[in-house]
């Protein structure tokens, strides 16, 4: 099979998103039913995009464009050359280029693979010192790269890579399914009052006998995270996971992390380590209010405040209630551009902390949920290895699919 160059515009239709404001100037163009796809949106999606973070009402559409399923999305900003299916219709800015692939001369999974194995490392030519990275459609389209001249081998190739990150999203459907149930039972015993013996508890100042009214504070230590000083390399290497607000997004429990800090590092702020299964809140900025919790020993960077419960009862309960303070912090937080809410407002929160008899059986029903989730998100990780070293080999043509 011959391997030809080619440039992206050869291979379909290829434009920019339109998007001429931002959520905080216009409102009204936010809040409706047409999926509004965002750069982080695409970086955390997988193989394909079928949910976002925000959408657009039908003036936001207006000023947009709706792409159809099938779309490549590729991220020129913030997160460059990250690339995703679209596997519904939607809308995207400007930061995100649409290809919609000729189906007589590519598969789009192919080109996505594509820019996995080697374009995204071509791509920090272009941007490599710039203050803010970002890649102009022109310079996309100025690239060219060797694909399989024939749309059969691109599907072949396509198909070995794809049953990978099928896997992967099925374990993730999985591990949403059993925080949901474990979700579904916190709500029932602890927002709906149908915990087991309601019936015969008395309610004493609008709360069941024996709950107690109190802060964050009381569900356990509050830690704000810092940073070491990023002038010393030295602080920064493979010793102990430092989680930041992008490592939260793609699950509830944080065993990976983009970045580690030395044995240096970590001492330097030892008073910052996190013990197993603290819950981690997201306490500055876009993501305001997103909840994790911690798979390892580990740090934080001063955006996150995480609740070390005081007792093992707690941390269950504890996930979920601060799951359901989202828009009481982003109250809190103000309106601004960069909402925050210190650690004195965050621990200062009101609570209900439910009897301890309740407390301990939920933590024992639904810690074996949260022991399925860290086997299959471990489980991910060797697919994801086992893709990623396949990945270049086919991609270059070295192994035929």
């Amino acid at each position: 099979m011959s391997w030809q160059p080619r440039r992206l515009d050869q291979l379909g239709y290829v434009s920019r998103g339109r998007s001429r404001h931002r959520p905080r100037d216009a409102a009204h163009l936010y809040g409706g039913s047409y999926p509004f796809i965002q750069t982080g949106d695409v970086k955390h999606a997988g193989l394909y995009i079928t949910s976002c973070g925000q959408t657009y009402s039908e003036a936001g559409l207006e000023q947009s464009k709706l792409w159809p399923v099938g779309t490549l999305c590729i991220t020129i900003a913030a997160n460059i050359a990250d690339t995703a299916i679209l596997g519904i219709e939607a809308c995207f800015p400007d930061s995100v280029i649409g290809f919609i692939a000729d189906p007589e001369k590519a598969d789009p999974r192919f080109i996505k693979y594509l820019f996995d194995a080697e374009v995204q490392k071509r791509f920090k030519q272009f941007t490599q010192g710039a203050a803010q990275d970002n890649l102009s459609q022109e310079k996309l389209l100025s690239l060219e790269f060797k694909i399989p001249i024939g749309v059969d081998e691109q599907k072949r190739i396509a198909d070995l890579l794809s049953a990978y990150d099928g896997l992967i999203e099925n374990n993730r459907r999985r591990m949403a399914l059993l925080e949901e149930s474990a979700r579904l039972l916190y709500r029932e015993w602890f927002v709906r009052l149908r915990f087991p013996g309601y019936e015969h508890t008395r309610m004493i100042d609008g709360v069941p006998e024996g709950w107690d009214r109190k802060t964050v504070g009381s569900l356990g230590k509050i830690i704000t995270g810092k940073t070491p000083s990023t002038k010393d390399l030295d602080n920064f290497g493979s010793f102990v996971p430092f989680i930041k607000t992008p490592d939260m997004h793609t699950s509830s429990i944080v065993l990976f992390t983009e970045e580690y800090l030395s044995e240096k590092g970590a001492n330097s702020q030892r008073h910052k380590t996190l013990p197993l299964n603290s819950i981690l809140v997201a306490c500055i900025g876009a993501k305001l209010g997103v909840v994790s919790l911690n798979g390892l020993e580990s740090q934080t960077n001063q955006q996150i405040n995480a609740v070390v419960p005081t007792k093992e009862s707690f941390t269950y309960y504890s996930y979920f209630t601060l799951k359901e303070f989202r828009q009481k912090l982003l109250a809190i937080g103000g309106g601004a551009t960069m909402p925050n809410v210190n650690k004195s407002k965050f621990e200062s929160m009101p609570v209900i902390i439910p009897a301890e008899h309740l407390l301990s059986s939920f933590h024992e029903t639904v810690k074996q949920n949260f022991e399925q989730i860290k086997t299959l998100i471990l489980m991910n990780k060797k697919l994801e290895t086992a893709r990623d070293l396949l990945l270049p080999r086919l991609m270059s043509g070295e192994i035929a699919a």
